[in-house]
Protein backbone atom coordinates (compact mmCIF):
# COMPACT_ATOMS: atom_id res chain seq x y z
CA UNK A 1 0.00 0.00 0.00
CA UNK A 2 1.38 3.33 -1.23
CA UNK A 3 0.49 6.08 1.27
CA UNK A 4 0.75 9.93 0.18
CA UNK A 5 1.22 12.80 2.19
CA UNK A 6 -0.83 15.21 0.41
CA UNK A 7 -1.15 16.25 -3.07
CA UNK A 8 2.62 17.81 -3.35
CA UNK A 9 3.62 13.85 -2.88
CA UNK A 10 0.96 12.47 -5.36
CA UNK A 11 2.38 15.12 -8.12
CA UNK A 12 5.93 13.51 -7.31
CA UNK A 13 4.40 10.35 -7.71
CA UNK A 14 3.52 11.13 -11.59
CA UNK A 15 4.57 9.07 -14.33
CA UNK A 16 5.32 5.94 -11.92
CA UNK A 17 3.74 2.47 -11.08
CA UNK A 18 2.25 2.65 -7.78
CA UNK A 19 1.98 -0.67 -7.11
CA UNK A 20 -0.74 -4.06 -7.19
CA UNK A 21 -3.70 -5.02 -5.30
CA UNK A 22 -4.23 -8.36 -3.62
CA UNK A 23 -5.33 -10.97 -5.77
CA UNK A 24 -9.08 -11.21 -5.68
CA UNK A 25 -11.43 -14.44 -7.05
CA UNK A 26 -14.08 -13.42 -9.29
CA UNK A 27 -17.30 -15.81 -8.25
CA UNK A 28 -20.32 -16.66 -9.82
CA UNK A 29 -22.35 -15.07 -7.23
CA UNK A 30 -20.81 -11.73 -8.04
CA UNK A 31 -21.67 -12.23 -12.02
CA UNK A 32 -25.31 -12.95 -10.89
CA UNK A 33 -25.42 -10.62 -8.62
CA UNK A 34 -24.48 -8.00 -10.93
CA UNK A 35 -26.67 -9.70 -13.85
CA UNK A 36 -29.56 -8.97 -11.49
CA UNK A 37 -28.43 -5.25 -10.26
CA UNK A 38 -28.11 -4.39 -14.12
CA UNK A 39 -30.61 -6.19 -15.52
CA UNK A 40 -28.38 -7.58 -17.97
CA UNK A 41 -28.76 -11.29 -18.06
CA UNK A 42 -26.95 -12.45 -21.32
CA UNK A 43 -26.58 -16.40 -21.35
CA UNK A 44 -22.75 -16.33 -21.41
CA UNK A 45 -22.94 -14.57 -18.05
CA UNK A 46 -25.84 -17.17 -16.29
CA UNK A 47 -26.42 -19.80 -18.05
CA UNK A 48 -23.05 -22.61 -16.59
CA UNK A 49 -24.72 -25.20 -19.43
CA UNK A 50 -24.57 -23.23 -22.30
CA UNK A 51 -21.28 -21.44 -21.72
CA UNK A 52 -19.36 -24.70 -21.45
CA UNK A 53 -20.22 -24.99 -25.20
CA UNK A 54 -19.87 -21.57 -25.71
CA UNK A 55 -16.73 -19.51 -27.31
CA UNK A 56 -14.88 -19.39 -23.70
CA UNK A 57 -15.53 -22.69 -22.33
CA UNK A 58 -17.47 -21.59 -19.70
CA UNK A 59 -19.06 -18.43 -17.84
CA UNK A 60 -17.31 -14.73 -18.02
CA UNK A 61 -17.77 -11.82 -15.74
CA UNK A 62 -19.46 -8.82 -17.53
CA UNK A 63 -17.17 -6.37 -18.86
CA UNK A 64 -18.89 -3.31 -16.51
CA UNK A 65 -18.43 -5.76 -13.56
CA UNK A 66 -15.12 -6.39 -14.05
CA UNK A 67 -14.98 -2.00 -14.60
CA UNK A 68 -17.09 -2.02 -11.11
CA UNK A 69 -13.70 -3.91 -9.27
CA UNK A 70 -11.47 -0.71 -9.88
CA UNK A 71 -12.68 1.20 -6.75
CA UNK A 72 -12.32 -1.66 -4.45
CA UNK A 73 -8.70 -2.86 -6.09
CA UNK A 74 -7.25 0.59 -6.42
CA UNK A 75 -8.35 1.13 -2.91
CA UNK A 76 -5.51 -1.41 -1.84
CA UNK A 77 -2.69 -0.23 -3.87
CA UNK A 78 -2.68 3.41 -2.50
CA UNK A 79 -4.14 6.16 -0.55
CA UNK A 80 -4.06 10.04 0.11
CA UNK A 81 -3.46 11.17 3.69
CA UNK A 82 -4.65 14.77 4.34
CA UNK A 83 -7.42 15.23 1.94
CA UNK A 84 -11.03 15.86 2.74
CA UNK A 85 -12.08 13.30 -0.07
CA UNK A 86 -11.95 11.78 -3.57
CA UNK A 87 -14.71 11.28 -6.06
CA UNK A 88 -14.62 9.05 -9.35
CA UNK A 89 -15.08 11.52 -12.04
CA UNK A 90 -15.04 9.29 -15.07
CA UNK A 91 -12.64 7.11 -17.34
CA UNK A 92 -10.99 7.37 -20.70
CA UNK A 93 -9.70 4.83 -23.15
CA UNK A 94 -11.57 1.55 -21.81
CA UNK A 95 -10.97 -1.65 -23.05
CA UNK A 96 -11.92 -5.03 -22.44
CA UNK A 97 -8.69 -7.06 -24.17
CA UNK A 98 -9.70 -10.70 -22.94
CA UNK A 99 -12.64 -12.08 -21.29
CA UNK A 100 -12.68 -12.79 -17.74
CA UNK A 101 -13.43 -16.39 -17.04
CA UNK A 102 -15.61 -16.65 -13.64
CA UNK A 103 -13.29 -18.45 -11.14
CA UNK A 104 -10.56 -16.48 -12.19
CA UNK A 105 -7.97 -14.36 -9.79
CA UNK A 106 -7.59 -10.99 -10.87
CA UNK A 107 -5.46 -8.25 -9.32
CA UNK A 108 -4.95 -4.41 -10.04
CA UNK A 109 -1.54 -2.48 -11.32
CA UNK A 110 -1.76 1.38 -11.35
CA UNK A 111 0.27 3.75 -12.62
CA UNK A 112 -0.60 7.19 -12.09
CA UNK A 113 -0.71 8.85 -15.81
CA UNK A 114 -1.37 13.07 -14.50
CA UNK A 115 -2.20 15.40 -11.78
CA UNK A 116 -3.79 18.52 -12.76
CA UNK A 117 -5.68 21.01 -10.76
CA UNK A 118 -9.59 21.45 -11.48
CA UNK A 119 -12.71 23.45 -9.87
CA UNK A 120 -13.03 21.61 -7.00
CA UNK A 121 -9.23 20.50 -5.96
CA UNK A 122 -7.08 18.16 -8.46
CA UNK A 123 -8.01 15.86 -10.90
CA UNK A 124 -5.78 12.60 -11.23
CA UNK A 125 -5.54 10.07 -13.82
CA UNK A 126 -4.53 7.04 -13.83
CA UNK A 127 -3.81 3.38 -16.10
CA UNK A 128 -5.49 1.20 -14.58
CA UNK A 129 -4.63 -2.49 -15.70
CA UNK A 130 -7.15 -5.36 -14.21
CA UNK A 131 -4.70 -8.30 -14.87
CA UNK A 132 -6.25 -12.31 -14.32
CA UNK A 133 -3.53 -14.85 -12.57
CA UNK A 134 -1.33 -17.01 -15.50
CA UNK A 135 -2.95 -15.00 -17.97
CA UNK A 136 -1.27 -12.98 -21.02
CA UNK A 137 -3.53 -10.47 -22.09
CA UNK A 138 -5.57 -7.87 -19.09
CA UNK A 139 -9.55 -8.57 -18.69
CA UNK A 140 -9.82 -4.24 -18.39
CA UNK A 141 -7.48 -1.54 -19.28
CA UNK A 142 -8.71 2.04 -18.11
CA UNK A 143 -7.54 5.54 -17.67
CA UNK A 144 -9.97 6.88 -14.81
CA UNK A 145 -9.84 9.85 -13.46
CA UNK A 146 -10.56 11.02 -9.67
CA UNK A 147 -10.91 14.59 -8.20
CA UNK A 148 -9.58 15.05 -5.18
CA UNK A 149 -10.50 17.55 -2.61
CA UNK A 150 -7.69 18.82 -0.26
Amino acid sequence: MKVFHGIPEVEAAVGTHLGYSGWHTVTQEQVNQFAEATGDHQWIHLDLEKAKAGPFGGTIAHGFLTLALVPMLVAEVYRIEGVKMGVNYGADKLRFPSPLPVGSRVRAGVELLKVTPSSLGYQLASRVTIEMEGAEKPACVVEMLAVVVP
